[in-house]
């Protein structure tokens, strides 16, 4: 009984590995690719699967998700011949699990050594400042031949991106210094511009000044002289209502001469010739109130006979 109860007990444990290797469960978004004594035969799909055991066997097991694999910086020559090292990052998705395992040994890689290859022939017709500054370009040459050449791989190169490009450490240091050159030149000029428009606006705040402060000086000389000539027709009116005669008006020319002359700046001044008749007027004026040792030496002929000839009355 005992050798019976082994050879089943040894049937039994048949039974379940040969179940085991039936029933196959592939996950979401895998494939498995099923070989019989070596041969493709299918590809399993996600979900409950049942192959022959011990006769198919799973070849391999591919995640069918999309993929991010960075690559180690690689140092690349720019037409003008330096030497930068670029770091890149390359997504892509298995499309084709067969082709992904029969057509080439190891698409990782495959990829890896393509990108490497491509990004030297790109750079290489590129100057350093164009390298720079054409990531976008880069990207899509990168990825354009990539898709070409992994299509038969069962490959789709979806994104490819330069994550860091770094120049020798001289011309870093030389575009710094470049760098702050211009930006001291933006600094300059903006000064320059902001002290000029300042002036400009300061000369231009004198200017309305200026013009506003002389026709105000002209209105006031203006409103003077008017003043003034107003003044003048009232003594006019005043003195011609009055009916003032030339005795009147000799004494006022004589009361204006002191102001004629005031003033720090009146160094020198000139009698007029008008100041003889006004005293010719004045001394007839008051001829008749001089004492009688009084007079004007010149011409007083008139007044003496009238006090020769008054005590001849009174007798």
């Amino acid at each position: 009984m005992e050798p019976v109860i082994i050879v089943l007990i040894i049937l039994v444990v048949l039974v379940f590995i040969a179940l085991i290797k039936t029933i196959q469960v592939i996950p979401q978004a895998s494939a498995a690719i099923v070989e019989r004594f070596g041969r493709y035969t299918r590809t399993l799909n996600a979900g409950l699967n049942i192959v022959v055991p011990f006769i198919d066997t799973i070849r391999n097991r591919i995640d069918l998700r999309e993929q991010v694999v960075p690559f180690p910086p690689q140092p690349v020559i720019t037409q003008d011949n330096l030497v930068v090292n670029i770091d890149t990052v390359i997504y892509y998705q298995v499309t084709d699990a067969r082709a992904a395992t029969y057509e080439v040994a190891s698409y990782i890689q495959a990829i890896e050594q393509l990108t490497v290859t491509t990004l030297r022939n790109i750079i290489g017709g590129m100057d350093l400042e164009r390298t720079l500054t054409s990531r976008e370009e880069i990207n899509a040459a990168l990825r354009g031949v990539l898709d070409e050449a992994t299509g038969k791989w069962g490959i789709r190169v979806n994104r490819v991106e330069l994550k860091a490009i770094e120049p020798p450490t001289s011309i870093q240091d030389s575009m710094e210094k470049q760098m702050r050159a211009d930006r001291d030149k933006r600094a300059a000029i903006l000064t320059a511009e902001g002290i000029r428009q300042s002036q400009i606006l300061t000369a231009e705040g004198e200017k309305q000044s200026a013009i506003l402060r002389a026709e105000g000086e002209a209105k006031a000389a203006a409103l003077r002289a008017e003043g003034e000539a107003q003044a003048v027709r009232t003594v006019f009116e005043a003195i011609h209502a009055g009916d003032a005669d030339q005795k009147l008006l000799s004494y006022q020319y004589l009361q204006m001469l002191p102001k004629i002359a005031e003033g720090d700046a009146n160094k020198l001044w000139i009698v007029p010739s008008e100041i003889g008749d006004a005293l010719k007027g004045l001394s007839g004026a008051f001829g008749n109130n001089f004492g009688p040792g009084g007079g004007n030496s010149g011409g007083g002929s008139d007044s003496a006979t009238e006090r020769r000839e008054k005590p001849q009355v009174t007798d």
